[in-house]
């Protein structure tokens, strides 16, 4: 099991920090910070935490720096489905439901889908059966070849786009299931720079034929503020909105 010197050092270097420059955001001096790397110390439990918050170490990842340091963890792990969670899927449920007749879905850290509103079936419908076996990666589903991939316009756009997406989370969480799941979705072809976006884009739109019409749709990350709880920590809410007339007219046609 890797030493609380070790993972705070991998985090240190994960964000771009020296001892130094974590040092002065921290206000811990860099001869301690040198012996907890090397070792020599262990650090308060709330020094650790301290160090966690400077360094924006993810809270499942909080807790294994606690228990590194011989402490129990603090921050809870609980389904979306415990009592404790009702107020949090109430939230979730009129996010979605308050978004019709756009698009939206919740997905945890992998990706996974979580839960959706009934529009967003515009990136469900006609995806092979076996992508659509829960758990359902919305990532694969995106980029897969018998999922939406076919469907977009602009595919080579967005998987730039989601490719960068997910590089840069990997870079912030060094979790290896994300690693594995670049590997096996990135394209075996050395990739060029990523497609210059159209004049008028303010965003880069996802153009996704469905039925006998395209829809250009756009869209925004939400999460929640300050959670003490590891699921809901990893949550995104993820709600698409119609970068046109057209497709604003067309999802609030549909059925």
């Amino acid at each position: 099991m890797p030493t609380i010197g070790t993972l705070l050092r991998e985090w240190r270097h994960r964000r771009g920090l020296s001892q130094l420059a974590l040092s002065e955001l921290s206000g811990v001096s860099t001869r301690y910070l040198s012996t907890v790397e090397t070792g020599r110390s262990t650090p308060s439990r709330q020094l650790v935490l301290h160090l966690a918050d400077q360094l924006s170490v993810p809270l499942r990842e909080r807790n294994a720096l606690l228990v590194a340091a011989g402490y129990a963890p603090v921050y809870r792990h609980r389904t979306l489905d415990d009592a404790d969670m009702a107020a949090a899927r109430t939230a979730l449920r009129r996010i979605l439901d308050a978004h019709l007749p756009y698009p939206a879905v919740v997905v945890d850290r992998h990706w996974t889908l979580v839960d959706s509103n009934a529009a967003a079936r515009v990136f469900l419908d006609g995806a092979a059966a076996d992508l659509l076996v829960p758990p359902v990666n919305m990532l694969r589903l995106g980029l897969h070849p018998d999922g939406l991939a076919p469907r977009i316009a602009n595919v080579d756009q967005v998987r730039a786009g989601l490719l960068g997406r997910l590089r840069r989370q990997i870079a912030a969480t060094g979790d290896p299931v994300l690693s594995a799941l670049h590997d096996e979705l990135a394209p075996d072809a050395p990739t060029g720079p990523p497609p210059v976006p159209a004049p008028h884009d303010i965003t880069m739109p996802i153009r996704i034929r469905y039925g006998t019409t395209e829809l250009a749709l756009f869209g925004t990350l939400t999460m929640f503020g300050t959670p003490q709880d590891v699921t809901l920590d990893e949550l995104v809410v993820e709600l698409y909105y119609p970068a046109d007339d057209h497709t604003a007219a067309a999802l609030r046609a549909l059925p």
